[in-house]
């Protein structure tokens, strides 16, 4: 780690024109508008009251929620499709600990998030005055750093530390928790400046002797990933979120044609490698295709980059990929070898290593390989079973996938829809599905979308969500209705915590608890009340016509979609069972 340049150091310091003292939360929001932030997502309350007063005079435009968890939500879905870190602010207490859901979203899907939170003055601090909550301590574990801010001089460096943190390296949610006296405090600016440079912020350098910039040590490791590529007869490529974090998509497109390596993708990744390609095997794991995870099981040799070998892929992990060979690809050197040990790790951005290991990769073709995998594809191809007169949840997505030629950013809740959403919408571009994937966040689809659709106002932005889901955003109608947003929201409604029902009904002998919603309210007169246009359907003829005129419609909207209540989501890989040990291989439960 070395010092930032004086000279770039002091161009991202860059001063606007204000007298020599400043209001110190007028200065935070100079700061926010000098890192490019042009939306920041929020509630207001006493705490943080400064920094709103001062944000009613910046070009900054603020979206008001209707709670807090929904602004980081928001935040992280504005992040995701655009790179560029979310800024969401809450009150201290009550409004602060109401953002933790959607600062701990981001923090396991490594999403650059800026959080900044109103606290009670620093004389009140550890007297459980009003609203007092130690937001900084109940953060720590969910936040790459978190900052209470005792000097209003140590604003500007801090917050300058808090973009570089949350947007280098792996990436993360930054937290800084500012008193109401330190947000109400003169600072001298001249003294805050100086402060923010001889802080220097640290950027990643190494000498090195190979292409760009990789260290002598990683430049071997890529000459041995080169060879075993050269000597594998079965290879795959495992592609995580961290290949759409530094932008290697392109890369890693042309690794898998140059030495036709099929490839598959977490739920994180998707959208990595395009999924109408002829090597894609589609999502992997615990709800992956079957083919995705007999091509895992038998490789010779695993390619993981920007992938971290989460339980939902690996399933029962002795028993994956187990006649493979593993190189793991990865920014993070804690997650190399954590769960699954590399005979070949790399550790370093995945652009960077991508870039320099292609010209050492020779042409290759695995035509029997290759020709194994096809016909996986064919005998075991994503299928289900349409009762009729009923809405199968599969044609929902496929018929969205039609309508929108394949082109929106969906966001996805968590629960089966999300499983759906993944297998039967072939995304083909990075940034365009959205999904709470660590985590497993419920109430985070519908928010993201909004999110998402302020960031790209140009791109279609569809939500699918489930009737649970879309429950616990469901006050969030109000804010695509002021500010006139619009998303176009699916609600997959089965009446029902489907994927709970699903697991109750493989694993716990039917024995039905607390996931009925026969309470369901009418959400098409839910989101009517609110201005929001909403339509009901309920038959398979009337699907593509209502998807055709969501997609059509210059407003947001709802469709309420009754699906089947008895639909599974298949394949699946049963508790305890390795990867390739699948039910539901056929699209309906049977075993393997």
């Amino acid at each position: 780690m070395t010092a930032l340049p004086a000279s770039k150091h002091q161009q991202s310091s860059q001063r606007m024109s204000h007298p020599p003292r400043i209001n110190a939360s007028k200065l935070v929001v100079e700061r926010l508008v000098a890192h490019g932030v042009k939306v920041v997502f929020g509630y207001p309350g006493g705490a943080i009251l400064p920094v709103y007063d001062a944000l009613y005079d910046s070009p900054i435009r603020h979206v008001l929620v209707r709670h807090e968890q929904a602004a980081a939500h928001m935040a992280d879905g504005y992040a995701r499709v655009t790179g560029r870190p979310g800024v969401c602010l809450a009150t201290s207490g009550p409004g602060a600990i109401n953002l933790a859901t959607g600062i701990a979203t981001a923090h396991m899907d490594s999403i650059p998030l800026i959080a900044i939170t109103g606290n009670v003055p620093t004389s009140l601090i550890g007297t459980d005055a009003f609203q007092e909550a130690d937001v900084t301590g109940i953060t720590r574990p969910i936040t790459k750093h978190n900052y209470l801010v005792k000097d209003a001089h140590d604003l500007v460096r801090i917050i300058d530390e808090a973009f570089h943190i949350a947007t280098s390296g792996r990436p993360g949610p930054v937290l800084i928790d500012i008193p109401k006296d330190v947000a109400l405090a003169e600072v001298d600016v001249a003294e805050a400046f100086r402060r923010a440079e001889r802080a220097s912020l640290p950027v990643e350098t190494s000498p090195s002797d190979g292409p760009t910039g990789l260290t002598r040590g990683t430049y071997r490791q890529l000459q041995r990933i080169a060879e075993a590529i050269a000597q594998a007869q079965r290879p795959v490529l495992y592609i995580g979120g961290g290949v759409i974090t530094s932008g290697a998509h392109a890369e890693v497109l042309a690794l898998a044609e140059k030495a036709q390596i099929p490839a598959t993708y977490t739920l994180m990744g998707i959208g990595a490698f395009p999924g109408d390609h002829p090597l894609a095997l589609g999502m992997l794991g615990l709800h992956g295709t079957a083919y995705a995870n007999y091509a895992v099981a038998k490789a010779d040799l695993l390619i993981a980059v920007g992938a971290r070998f989460d339980d939902r892929v690996t399933c029962r992990v002795d028993g994956f990929a187990k006649e493979a060979t593993i190189v793991h690809i990865d920014i993070d050197a804690a997650e190399i070898g954590k769960v699954v040990p590399a005979d070949i790790p790399a550790v370093g951005d995945a652009k960077a290593i991508l870039s320099a290991l292609l010209p050492l990769v020779a042409e290759k073709r695995h035509d029997e390989w290759l020709a194994q995998i096809a016909q996986w594809k064919e005998e075991y191809r994503l299928r289900y079973h349409a009762r009729p007169g009923v809405i199968a949840p599969q044609q929902v997505i496929e018929e969205l996938y039609h309508v929108t030629r394949g082109e929106a950013i969906c966001t996805a809740d968590v629960g089966q829809h999300q499983m759906w959403l993944a297998q039967y919408y072939p995304f083909r571009q990075p940034r365009s599905h959205l999904s709470s994937g660590g985590l497993g966040t419920m109430g985070f689809g519908f928010p993201a979308a909004i999110g998402a659709k302020i960031a790209l106002p140009h791109r279609s932005v569809w939500s699918i969500v489930g009737d649970g889901g879309m429950q616990m955003s469901l006050s969030e109608l109000a804010t695509v209705a002021a500010h006139r947003i619009p998303v176009k929201i699916a609600v997959l409604n089965n009446n029902s915590l489907g994927m709970v029902r699903q697991i109750q009904e493989l694993s716990y002998q039917r024995r039905y608890i607390a996931v009925d919603l026969a309470g369901n309210p009418d959400f098409v007169a839910i989101a009517q009340a609110y201005g929001v246009a909403a339509r009901r359907v309920d038959d398979p003829a009337e699907l593509r016509p209502a998807l055709e005129w969501a997609e059509r419609y210059d407003g947001p909207m709802l469709l309420d979609i009754h699906i089947d209540p008895a639909a599974n989501v298949y394949p699946m890989v049963p508790p305890g069972a390795a990867i390739d040990e699948m039910i539901g291989t056929k699209g309906y439960e049977e075993t393997v």
